[in-house]
């Protein structure tokens, strides 16, 4: 089941005219999101947020902006059934939305920690780092890679081998009191997750720094870990930086403080 410029489809095909940029060329952007208690209103669930995203990228790109009140009419018939969106605009302004399921042992990943690789430079890259486009082949094929090799999710680099981001999510990590995330610019994708949680640790307050994340700094790190807007977050047992493994720590009170802001009520505050 599936929303598409303005009709619900119940099948799993989709019809597109053979020179449609969208499939021809990756020419759509996008946003994924988590709704909680099958509310769009619902504080975590970041609606307003996740079209704002969409909104910037269309308009930096100078692509026609969709009907907004179709895209919040498709949602509200997918999410009875799916609690992750994925809402697709071509550029003409047609918009697609489909629905997921949440991983069925997301409780355990977030417990126990997932091992990650490092996935090398230049091969696997995103383009356009600072939008969500059709075209992320890049970040893709690193993903299938780790995965080939025994691994749950692909770690990516720059031309000198800073860490960026995963190739789902954004990256945070922990040591001496202080959760630091790799800065934006320009080269990794400003996460609505991302900038929720700085803004609710300096709040609270919680030290939260932005730096470079270069190879040597990494490895003083005592805990690493990712963030989405679908699974909060999730820890890294182990990450095999191209032959050296890095263990860390995947449990502790840094990293429900980190957790906290999805289960607290001060958020709506």
């Amino acid at each position: 089941m599936y929303w598409y410029n303005g009709q619900l489809f119940e099948e799993e095909t989709i019809c597109l005219s053979i020179n449609d940029l969208g499939l021809k060329y990756g020419a759509t952007v996008f946003t994924t999101l988590r709704v909680y208690e099958q509310s769009l209103e619902h504080p975590l669930t970041q609606w307003e947020a996740h079209l704002n995203r969409v909104k910037n990228s269309l308009e930096a790109f100078g692509w026609c902006l969709p009907h907004w009140h179709q895209i919040a009419q498709g949602a509200r018939h997918l999410i009875a059934t799916y609690p992750v969106l994925r809402i697709t605009i071509f550029p003409d302004g047609r918009e697609w939305i489909t629905g997921r399921l949440l991983p069925e042992n997301l409780g355990q990943l977030q417990q126990q920690g997932i091992k990650a690789w490092l996935a090398p430079y230049p091969l696997f890259q995103r383009t356009l780092n600072r939008h969500k486009t059709g075209n992320y082949l890049g970040a893709w094929l690193a993903l299938q890679q780790a995965k080939t090799l025994g691994f749950q999710e692909a770690i990516l680099v720059d031309s000198q081998g800073n860490w960026l981001e995963t190739s789902t999510g954004n990256l945070w990590g922990w040591k001496q009191g202080i959760w630091y995330t790799p800065p934006l610019e320009g080269k990794i994708l400003p996460g609505i997750g991302r900038s929720q949680l700085i803004h609710w640790l300096r709040q609270h307050p919680i030290t939260v720094a932005e730096n470079p994340w270069t190879p040597s700094w990494v490895q003083s790190l005592e805990i690493i870990a990712y963030t989405n807007s679908v699974v909060e977050v999730i820890p890294f047992s182990e990450i095999d930086c191209q032959g050296e493994l890095l263990t860390l720590e995947v449990s502790g009170e840094p990293l429900g403080i980190l957790s906290q802001y999805y289960q607290s009520t001060e958020r709506l505050k």
